[in-house]
């Protein structure tokens, strides 16, 4: 118990003697294809998306159709724009994305997934944003499955005591 520390100047001390600890940087690179787009995946509930994007004028094509013909509703148009939004850089970028499966919330919001994943990798410095804001979390709740013996996932038929 020599060693023993009484004081932050003292702490000081020691903890210039010791070895220094490594920060770890992590430099991205980004990840682009021979056209300039960045491509990425996005999941929710049943639907899968392939996103690429591309610098332009911010439009968003969903399956061969614009978004706005696709998406009709405003919430889920709101949905697909939060991710440039966040990132700061709304109506810079073109997004080509075909979805599969599950309903249209589900399709909006692995769209915006995907959208959040392919900014992240065609800038990396839009990173700590879209992260903070939860957009590059795969949102993994899917609707449970109905069970045997029962009418539905988690319902049970009447009880009778007697």
């Amino acid at each position: 118990m020599a060693d023993q520390v009484n004081s932050l100047e003292e702490l000081g001390t020691v903890a210039e003697g010791s070895a220094p600890v490594a920060e770890e940087i992590i430099n991205r690179e980004p990840q682009r294809d021979e056209l300039g787009r960045a491509y990425a995946t996005g999941k929710r509930k049943d639907a899968v998306a392939r996103v690429w994007i591309k610098p332009g004028s911010g439009k968003v094509i969903v399956n061969g159709k614009d978004q706005d013909k696709y998406f009709a509703r405003p919430v889920l148009q709101l949905i697909l724009r939060q991710p440039f939004q966040v990132a700061g850089v709304e109506g810079e970028f073109d997004v080509m994305a075909t979805v599969k499966g599950g309903g249209l919330t589900g399709q909006a919001g692995a769209v915006k997934h995907g959208i959040s994943k392919a900014l992240q990798l065609y800038e990396p410095s839009l990173r700590g944003a879209l992260k903070a804001a939860g957009f590059l979390t795969r949102d993994s709740r899917v609707v449970e499955r109905k069970k045997y013996g029962r009418p539905k996932a988690r319902k049970s038929f009447q009880f009778s005591k007697r």
